[in-house]
């Protein structure tokens, strides 16, 4: 909270009783580099596309997008596919079926059209989720407050391209089968089996910034890396910490290129110069997101971009920005 110098030289006491923001993360952090399996159940039913029935796109004009967000049917509030079947089941004697939808954080009123196919078969012409499901990279561990934080950027669905709201969520372990790697046409991609029944914690919030919430599981804390401001970074030789094979955390070598403070989240431009690392991968490739940067024995960031056409390239987040971000 900032105060006018005028108001200071009139009521210097008051300084005494204005509280000062305190950084509630700690100094020292439990590095992270594993490779995480993560679940988000969407707070609404997520369109992620459209089909035909009988040679139409039924729903295309009541003002139905791709990314939005299916609330209500009826009137009721709908969680899940299941509840959203039931309540159109309900109403299969209407032409159409009153629903709200949410866009932009705003609701918006419209109708459902629902309609037999030529087996009989009553369709609505909607893709839609209620869950997600993907991989990526824990970054970090509070060893303090147990909350961690993953990816650097938000969880979106991949077809509609719109962000994911959590109404619950996990992550849990991953093994790492294989190894889609980069080529200049496209970015790679790690492969991995998903082991939901052993899991390391929940996911509280999806933001620009990463994943984050509450780890369950017990982490040495003899072991701590101290966390970098960012006036501390340079350009320069660093390391990231990441899993290619199995569960086998790995180091290796990156050069920094310019570091970026009024980026909101690319504000470290790397490439990487370990060969074993281009030998594997091609570059940067997705499930990398979240690994985390190393720079003179402190953490530093976590990487979030690749750059198409520049596989090497990738860009990376400061890790201060997911520490605030992971304790708001």
């Amino acid at each position: 909270m900032k105060i006018k110098n005028k108001l200071l030289l009139v009521l210097p006491i008051l300084s005494l009783f204005i509280p000062v923001p305190i950084k509630a993360y700690s100094n020292k952090v439990i590095l992270g580099g594993e490779n995480i399996g993560i679940e988000i159940e969407s707070s609404g039913i997520i369109i992620v596309g459209f089909y035909e029935i009988n040679n139409k796109n039924i729903n295309l004009s009541n003002n139905i997008k791709l990314g939005d967000k299916i609330i209500k049917i009826n009137d009721k509030n709908v969680n899940n596919i299941e509840e959203m079947i039931n309540q159109i089941k309900i109403s299969l004697n209407k032409n159409e079926i009153p629903i709200t939808i949410e866009r932009n954080n705003k609701e918006i009123k419209t109708k459902l059209q629902v309609i037999k196919d030529k087996n009989g078969i009553y369709k609505t012409g909607l893709y839609v989720k209620d869950t997600i499901s993907g991989i990526g990279t824990l970054t970090y561990i509070d060893p303090e407050t147990k909350i961690y934080g993953a990816l650097g950027h938000e969880v979106i669905e991949s077809y509609s391209k719109s962000k994911v709201n959590v109404k619950n969520g996990t992550i849990f372990e991953s093994t790492i089968t294989d190894i889609n790697k980069t080529n200049k046409n496209k970015t790679g991609e790690k492969e991995a089996s998903l082991n939901k029944s052993n899991i390391y914690g929940n996911i509280k919030e999806n933001t620009e910034n990463g994943i984050f919430g509450n780890y369950y599981l017990n982490r040495e804390k003899n072991n701590l890396i101290e966390v970098a401001k960012n006036n501390e970074i340079h350009e320069g030789k660093a390391y990231i910490y990441t899993v290619l094979e199995e569960n086998k955390k790995e180091k290796y070598e990156i050069n920094i290129i310019k570091i970026d403070s009024n980026s909101k989240t690319k504000n470290i431009l790397f490439e990487i110069t370990d060969k074993n690392l281009i030998d594997k991968t091609g570059g940067v490739i997705k499930g990398m997101s979240g690994s985390p940067i190393i720079q003179d024995n402190k953490l530093i960031g976590a990487i979030t971009h690749a750059i198409q056409n520049k596989n090497n390239m990738g860009y990376g987040i400061f890790i201060t920005t997911m520490l605030e971000e992971g304790e708001n």
